[in-house]
Parts: C-alpha cells; structure tokens; sequence
C-alpha cells in the first residue's frame, strides 16, 4: 500500500485515524472550557490556561516514554525478540509511574508556589487552586494512556488508541454539565477537574485493560515490574527527547504568555489570562485536523523515502501541503468572520469588554495560521526522512527561538496587542524559514528523481 497506492488516497486513507483522535483529544479542552465559562464566569477559565504547564509536562513525559518505549518494542518485535520486548512495557510503565508520582506530589505540596510562577492573579488564583489540587491526581492514569497508545500503536493496533481517545473524550462532555452546574454537583472549576480525573483514568482503565488481552503482544509482567533496565531506559528517553522538548515547550510559552501579560496589562490582568486561555484551546480544536493530515503524511515519506522511491515522496509531500494550506488558510479566515461570535460562546453577557478584545485578539493571532504550513510540513519531512535535528530545529523554532525575542520586544511597546502580534507574527517567520527549507528540499528531491529514475523506465530507455 505505501509503495503502490494512490498517494493522494493514501495519504487521506492514513490521516483519517489520526486526525479524528487528535480532534477528538482537543475537543474536551475546549468544552472544558465552555462549561467552566458558563458554570463560574470569565475569570474562571483563567484557572484552565494557569494550569496548563502542568499537563503540558506531563503530557511531554507520556510522549517522551511513549514514542521511546515504542520505538525500543517495535525494532524487539520486528525481530521476534520477546525479553526485550516485554521489557520495553515493562520500563515504560515503571519509569512513567515513577516519573508522574514525584511530580504529582511536588505539585500538590507547592501548589501556590506553582501557581504564582504559572502567572495566577489575585483574581483567579483561587479558582486555579480549585483546579489544580484535584487534577494532578489524574495526571499518573493520563500519562499512562499516552504511553499505552503509542504501545499500541506499535503492536499494530491504531484503533485500540484511537477508541481510548474518545472513551476520554466523550465521557469528559458526558459529567462536566453535572459535575460543575448547580443542578449536579455544584463543584464549579473544581468539578471540571474532576471530571477530566474521571475521563483520563477511564480512557487508561480501556487501553490498559486491551494491553493485557490475549490479542496484545504487549506483554507485562508485574512480578518483575520493579526490575528497571538502566540501559534500555536510556535508550527509551534518548529516542522520546525531541519529542519531550517540543511538546514541554508548548507549555513553557503559556508561562511566558500569563506573566507578559501579568506584567504589562492595564487593569485586571486576568481577564486577559482567560482570554489567552480560550484562544489557546480554540486554536488547537481548530488547527489539530491539519496535524492529523501530517501524521498520515509521515509514514509515506518515511517508507518511500527508505524505499528511493522519490517521486511518491515528493507527489505525497506537495500534495500535503496543498491540503493543509488550504485547511490553515481557511481556518483563519473563518476565524477573521466568526470571531466575536465563538468568543460569545465563552460568556454568559451579550457584549463586553471580554468579548469586543478577545475577537480582535484572536483576529490578530490567526493572522499567521496559513503559515504553519510550512513549518509543520518540512519539520515532519526531515522527522520521516531521518533528519531529527533538523526536525527539532525547525520544530522548537515557533515555540521559543522566534516567539520569545519577539514578545519580549513587543510587549513592552504595544501591550498585550504585542503578545497577540507575537503569534502572527513568529507564525509568518518561521512560516518562511520553513518554507525556504521546503523549497530546497523539493529541489534536492527532483534531481534524485531525475537521477534515480524507476526501474521500468531505466529499461525501457535501455
């Protein structure tokens, strides 16, 4: 199939999963959001963004120990090595456990300090406090899942991931209403926290419980789950590293973002802060599709590029990026139309300050979204291919080369408007940055066309 399939149905064959677990995953943020806005107000969606570096870094130890433990257990498999194999879980599950309990603990024990250093207010520390105390003890059963479903999808098992995906998704929509409103519990921020707990070790309890089936290969055995192969693990955190930094990275910036705004705001920074706060998970509810249609493209680039057959791999490229220009592109203009009115869905008032700057901001922000294209293009090229540094290069660039000069520049001049101008702006640059790498690597791929031409054809002009 990746040799001699269409590559334009391919590619759209092999998005599909990917893209509805990534939506699927993004969508219970968002309503998270939506019910904590109309159960506590405004200010109180500010607990969310405060909150967020913390499941930011242990979403990044998931991944780390996901993609390195799989990547160590499919190479064991691939060989019919079962001890190592067996290992592979066995380390992952172990070092994930130990790894989320000490930060889990950290975290409850210096929850204000934590809070401050996150950007909390006088005004929406309270709510933050709400949230974070109850969240982080679902941060062991989320880390986990992230781990399994990359195990699983190692063992050959998509489905497995994508089904633990929505079981979290829908069943976080299901209790919020009744968990935060007045009608259930009444639990207000704190019930969304609660909810989200509830959601995350449901969406494990599935993909763990389908790990000990007789269908998996995923072998683990709790006898020796104590037993830590030092080696492998240094293997396992060597290969998740890139992917670590980059995801870790994403919370590192809602740091900056809420202290930029703490410090430079005119009035009641926390409005602000709520403001980042919905725009954040709007962006990633509406740009995570377009990374769905790259994690199909990825393994096309990487087989065909492995295999020399390099004109699949540039029609697969060029054909991706048509899609995703046109995705990104339309979704910044619908959000340029449609602005104010997704805001109103985070108020419980007809207008308002809230909602007349968080349309403009978000205005503001999606300026730079066509330009993404480019960087998250190229950047998963050079993964496919084999290129990692280029990739982490090119990947950590948006996040913190680019971003964090620019708002520290900005910001002191125009305000909170810098920090939205931030965005666009670091989206456009790295946009060309990425664009310009693309462009040399189509290049490069054409003349290995023009040298390495198909077998059939060298025979024919022989």
């Amino acid at each position: 199939m990746l040799a001699t399939m269409d590559v334009r149905k391919l590619l759209i064959k092999l998005a599909i999963p990917a893209t509805a677990a990534m939506a699927f995953n993004a969508l219970y943020n968002l309503v998270d959001t939506f019910f904590v806005a109309m159960g506590s107000g405004e200010l109180a969606i500010g607990a969310l963004s405060i909150a967020y570096p913390i499941h930011m870094i242990v979403l990044a130890i998931g991944i780390m120990i996901g993609i390195g433990s799989s990547s160590v257990f499919s190479r064991a498999y691939g060989r019919g090595d079962k001890l190592a194999m067996r290992k592979a879980v066995n380390n992952a599950l172990m070092l994930n456990l130990l790894i989320t309990f000490t930060i889990s603990i950290f975290a409850f024990i210096f929850i204000d300090e934590l809070l401050m250093l996150f950007g909390a207010t006088e005004s929406n520390i309270g709510y933050a406090r709400d949230y974070l105390s109850i969240i982080v003890f679902s941060l062991i059963p989320f880390s986990l899942s992230i781990v399994f479903n990359n195990l699983t999808r190692a063992e050959g098992r998509p489905n497995v991931a994508m089904i633990s995906l929505m079981i979290g998704a829908g069943l976080n929509i299901l209790l919020d209403p009744f968990f935060i409103f007045e009608w259930g519990l009444g639990m207000g921020v704190g019930g969304a926290a609660l909810a989200t707990g509830i959601a995350k070790t449901a969406s494990f309890l599935f993909v763990f419980i389908m790990a000990l089936g007789k269908n998996s290969a995923l072998e683990i055995h709790f006898s020796t789950l104590h037993k830590i192969d030092f080696g492998m693990a240094k293997e396992i955190f060597q290969v998740g590293l890139p992917s670590f930094v980059r995801t870790a990275m994403g919370g590192f910036l809602v740091i900056i973002v809420n202290n930029l705004i703490n410090f430079f705001a005119v009035g009641d920074p926390a409005v602000y802060i709520s403001i980042y706060g919905v725009i954040n998970r709007l962006m990633r509810f509406s740009l995570m599709p377009g990374f769905g249609l790259v994690q199909g493209m990825v393994p096309i680039i990487g087989f065909n590029f492995g295999a020399e057959l390099y004109e699949r791999l540039y029609d697969t490229a060029r054909f991706a990026v048509k899609l995703l220009f046109g995705y990104f592109t339309s979704v910044g203009l619908l959000v340029m139309i449609f602005s104010e009115q997704l805001f109103r869905l985070f108020s419980t008032e007809e207008g308002g300050y809230f909602i007349e700057h968080g349309a403009v901001a978000f205005r503001i922000v999606a300026a730079g979204f066509a330009m993404v294209t480019f960087q998250v293009i190229v950047s998963s090229v050079y993964q496919a291919m084999g290129y990692p540094m280029r990739a982490f290069i090119i990947a950590i660039s948006r996040r913190f080369l680019v971003f964090v000069p620019v708002a520290l520049i900005l910001t002191p001049i125009f305000g909170v408007h810098g920090i939205w101008a931030t965005f666009a702006i670091t989206d456009i640059l790295t946009g060309s940055l990425g664009l310009a790498f693309l462009l040399n690597e189509f290049k490069r791929l054409r003349k290995l066309i023009v040298d390495n031409p198909p077998k059939e054809e060298s025979t024919a002009q022989a």
